[in-house]
């Protein structure tokens, strides 16, 4: 009887133990079914070089504007399929509206096929320009995503193509040379010869990637086929590349077109300073124990700057060859965020801030430390500027009133290359 009860107790354990297995396998398969594995991840690969290109080719374009009023004939350069809607981003000095009203443009597919299109919005602070493509289906049109170009590191891989010289559908390997340039933008033809003395455009991808006349307006991509920058200008002393191209950043992309194509237009959050960053050879010269910060030596009548109370330059003294006014203003910090250039002031402003909201500042006056705020205003227009000569958010011009307009172009060419620079001296 005894034996016959440990039998009975040990099937019985037995059929516990089995029933408990199977209901653990269940389990575990159902909570597989649930986490996603590495095969299933839609997290992608570094593409080959040749399936790179032939992911994007039928995105990238080739954007034309046809000036009948000039006898040069067209400006040329590239551009990339936004939407399927057919709007297309390229470059403002690409496709500048002209005075006449009878340049049209025309976007060229690698296919061949060439259709017109219309201006939608363009943005000279940022030299950036929405287009819309006529008389195409939707089916023909490949839009490529944009990255996050503040996940960007110096040394990734980076392909640029467009239609340098008008070959179209070239391509060129390069790397994330540098992050965080300043580049001067165009809204001041007769200025921006001269580094610094217009408004920049911040958070500028550097690149080796060979860029050269044509390339403006093309998209730089990473090894995944997204757009990560447009590039826009080169340095060189040659007017080609030198190992040294520009890029403006796909998050100001992303920021710019979504305003462009629904309004036409886009308004950048504006100070109305003028002003140095400080060093330690300034900061001795003109007495100050402070070397970093942001020194303003002007303000804009009527602009934020001047309705919050902000104070420029008072003294002139002359620091690296040109006047500049001391004992205005430090800005220290912007929103608690530390300023040791006016880098640090446009790149937040660009990627954080919008025209109405309020920054605060930290400023250093009279050797002593002060808070204020201050509300944004939108920058003013080209021809407002244009009708003064307080130019905010810039340094102040140098010494160059003696230079004809030839030096002044050359200067351009190193500065932003020459497809940029026969825009803006009209050649």
């Amino acid at each position: 009887m005894i034996e016959r009860k440990v039998l009975l107790a040990i099937s019985f354990l037995v059929l516990i133990a089995i029933i408990s297995y199977e209901t653990f396998s269940s389990s575990t398969k159902f909570v597989s079914a649930q986490m996603p594995t590495n095969e299933n991840s839609t997290t992608q690969g570094p593409l080959s070089l040749p399936d790179l290109f032939t992911k994007v080719q039928k995105s990238v374009v080739q954007v034309t504007e046809k000036d009948n009023s000039n006898e040069l004939g067209s400006r040329l350069g590239s551009g990339f399929v936004y939407d399927k809607d057919g709007h297309v981003i390229t470059n403002y000095h690409v496709v500048t509206p002209g005075t006449n009203n009878v340049n049209e443009l025309q976007v060229t597919f690698l296919d061949g096929n060439v259709y017109p299109a219309d201006l939608v919005g363009v943005d000279q602070f940022a030299d950036l320009a929405v287009i819309k493509v006529k008389n195409i289906s939707s089916d023909k049109l490949a839009p490529l995503p944009l990255a996050n170009s503040s996940s960007l590191r110096i040394g990734e891989s980076v392909v640029a193509i467009g239609n340098p010289f008008g070959l179209s559908g070239s391509m060129t390997q390069g790397i994330v040379s540098g992050l965080g340039r300043l580049l001067p933008s165009d809204e001041n033809q007769d200025n921006l010869a001269r580094a610094g003395s217009s408004f920049s455009i911040p958070n500028i991808i550097q690149t080796d990637a060979a860029i050269n006349p044509g390339n403006s307006g093309g998209p730089l991509i990473d090894t995944q086929g997204r757009v990560v920058g447009i590039n826009t200008a080169i340095f060189s002393n040659t007017g080609v590349y030198s190992g040294v191209g520009f890029a403006i950043p796909s998050n100001t992309i992303s920021k710019v077109a979504t305003s462009l194509i629904q309004n036409g237009s886009y308004h950048h959050p504006y100070i109305g300073i003028v002003g140095l960053s400080l060093t330690p050879d300034l900061s001795k010269q003109i007495g100050l124990n402070q070397t970093k910060g942001f020194l303003i030596t002007s303000i804009t009548k009527g602009s934020p700057a001047d309705k919050s109370g902000l104070r420029a330059g008072s003294t002139t003294t002359t620091f690296n060859g040109r006047d500049v006014e001391v004992g205005g203003d430090i800005i220290l910090k912007i929103d608690n965020r530390e300023v040791t250039k006016i880098d640090d002031i446009l790149a937040y402003l660009e990627s954080q801030k919008h025209v109405g909201d309020k920054v605060h500042f930290t400023i250093l006056r009279d050797n002593a430390i002060k808070e204020l705020d201050l509300i944004l205003g939108d920058r003013p227009s080209p021809a407002k500027l244009d009708s003064s000569n307080n130019f905010s958010n810039r340094l102040p011009p140098q010494n160059d009133n003696n230079k004809n307009q030839e030096e002044l172009y050359n200067e351009c060419v190193n500065v932003a290359g020459k497809s940029l620079c026969d825009f803006l001296f009209k050649r």
